[in-house]
């Protein structure tokens, strides 16, 4: 029963980062060694690939992912060029608005700001090609998403300071946030 639970966790907690992650970090977080997490990993990704699920584990060196399994590709392939055949979501343009005016800033701020988890849309929008994602230097593990030059071009500005209200925004955050908090949360 305990390993069970055990596999939940790491299944939960990858599900959440939606992004590749250090072994340590899994290690760190729930309070267990990294060998212990390695077999752990080796273990779900063998439920993973013997059960008819939809999901698998890449594990490539010291990190992990959890992802769609390969001969899924057509159906994602599908429901990915659908999703670029049709108009941003507002859910969309609320992260992209969040991320112009307070970019770079990392998954988490804008998650917070939203109140819910956002990996899928900044996956839309990275493979739109309206936002990208840089490491963070300091932490490995962390990336920022500022908007891209397309981004610009779309909506017909040579600079994000000619957003409507920008300078505003960006004062009411870092009041919200705590100037150190905001400039953290921004990679600055």
């Amino acid at each position: 029963m305990e390993e069970n639970k055990g596999l939940e966790e790491l299944e939960a907690l990858l599900f959440l980062y939606g992004e590749p992650v250090k072994f340590k970090k899994l290690a760190d977080t729930l309070g267990r060694k990294e060998n212990q997490i390695r077999e752990e990993l080796e273990l779900l990704k063998q439920n993973l690939d013997q059960g008819e699920r939809g999901l698998t584990l890449i594990i490539y060196d010291d990190r992990v992912q959890l992802t769609t399994k390969p001969e899924l590709q057509p159906l994602i392939q599908k429901v990915v060029e659908a999703e670029m055949d049709t108009g941003l979501t507002p859910a969309s343009l609320e992260t992209l608005t969040i991320i112009a005016y307070l970019g770079p800033c990392s998954r988490a701020l804008v998650e917070h700001i939203r109140g819910v988890n956002s990996s899928f849309i900044l996956r839309s929008l990275l493979i739109r090609g309206l936002v990208e994602r840089n490491p963070d230097p300091k932490h490995p593990n962390t990336y920022f998403y500022q908007v891209t030059f397309d981004f610009l071009r779309h909506i017909g500005l040579d600079t994000l300071e000619k957003l409507p209200d920008y300078e505003k925004y960006r004062e009411l955050v870092k009041s919200y946030l705590g100037q150190d908090e905001a400039s953290e949360a921004r990679g600055n």
